[in-house]
């Protein structure tokens, strides 16, 4: 049986009148689904509003004790209620959780080296057999960004990394496909030309674009994650956006 796992972030998780669609496309795929959201965004604004400063470094954020508070607040409860709720009025049997819930998903903070990231979550284990009998259940799970480490400790985790590890932990279940949705309709051969969506993708391909520069900086961590995806067992991960999710396009990441 085929489990869709679809990731949803950036503009698209900010902006219900464009998540509607997409998860009205993403319910229609036959078999099982999950859905895996961040929050970053809202995050760092209600830390503003708050007075909370955001500290950001290369990109990935600085969780001290209130920041987590504020992504708890916004990971686990707004967002991830706003998503449930979206999904219960589309006839999706919608279940929201955190990586504490049914001790699905158990992390350990992230080790200070070079850059103490404070209660940051590193994953250590899937819990795919009780993901396996919700699912069986005929709910669909939507997991926000929140783990924990199993002595009480919330942790703040990278939605992408729980996406494509849950992808991975549950291919030895179910032929898994994985869409990160992005705010691009794709990989894009240009940058600033939204419609030069690279259709499809293979290793060789990747380390060929990576030497041109044709993908670089953010694009990359979401690439190595897929392509570690797929030796790991996922069927096929498919990058997309708004649009190309609801039109069956984007990106199709390939094995080698």
């Amino acid at each position: 049986m085929t489990l869709h796992i679809l990731k949803v972030g950036g503009k698209v998780i900010d902006d219900l009148a464009l998540l509607r669609p997409i998860l009205e496309s993403f319910l229609q795929k036959e078999g099982k689904k999950i859905i895996v959201h961040g929050g970053g965004k809202k995050a760092s604004e209600l830390s503003e509003k708050l007075g909370i400063a955001v500290q950001m470094v290369n990109g990935r954020r600085i969780t001290d004790a209130a920041s987590l508070e504020v992504a708890t607040m916004v990971y686990a409860g707004l967002f991830n209620k706003q998503i449930v709720a979206l999904l219960q009025s589309l006839g999706g049997n919608a279940l929201g959780l955190s990586g504490a819930d049914g001790n699905v998903m158990l992390a350990h903070r992230r080790p200070v080296k070079e850059i103490d990231y404070g209660f940051v979550g590193d994953l250590d284990a899937i819990n795919a057999p009780a993901i396996q009998r919700l699912l069986s259940a005929e709910f669909t799970p939507v997991f926000c960004a929140i783990t924990h480490d199993g002595q009480g400790q919330l942790l703040n985790t990278n939605a992408d990394t729980i996406a494509s590890s849950l992808a991975t932990a549950m291919s030895a279940l179910y032929e898994v496909k994985l869409y990160l949705c992005l705010d691009k309709n794709g990989v894009l051969a240009n940058p600033a030309d939204d419609n030069s969506v690279i259709p499809s993708m293979n290793a060789t391909d990747y380390e060929r674009f990576k030497a041109e520069g044709v993908v670089y900086a953010g694009m990359l961590p979401k690439l190595d994650n897929a392509f570690d995806a797929l030796r790991q067992g996922v069927k096929q991960v498919i990058i997309c956006g708004p649009d190309s999710i609801c039109q069956g396009g984007g990106t199709v990441i390939y094995a080698p």
